[in-house]
């Protein structure tokens, strides 16, 4: 199991779960509208998930059916940057009604 982060991060990116992970598997650049967690890397704590002050962040079983998408787009990032920021814009495109 790993952590997603979800859209509730886009265009807030607090980075507060950057500053807790133990790990850090949680990173951004400055290209990104959110925060990503690299899942072979995540050890499953669950601090990212306490410390995230929107709720962005959920196991990996756990995220809701309207952000399901984000589990492939965190894993995505690791791989390539541009098409993972590519399908963010895409679905909050698609989603107005899910951004904060």
């Amino acid at each position: 199991m790993t952590f997603v982060i979800t859209n509730a991060c886009v265009d807030v990116l607090d980075k507060s779960c950057v500053e807790v992970c133990p790990v850090d598997c949680i990173l951004a650049e400055d290209d990104d509208r959110m925060c990503y967690v690299e899942p072979n890397d995540c050890i499953d704590c669950a601090v990212c998930e306490a410390a995230c002050p929107v709720g962005a962040i959920f196991k990996d079983t756990d995220v809701p059916a309207e952000s399901a998408a984000f589990t492939a787009i965190n894993a995505l990032w690791f791989e390539d940057k541009n098409a993972a920021r590519a399908q963010v814009d895409a679905f909050m495109e698609t989603n107005p009604s899910l951004s904060l």
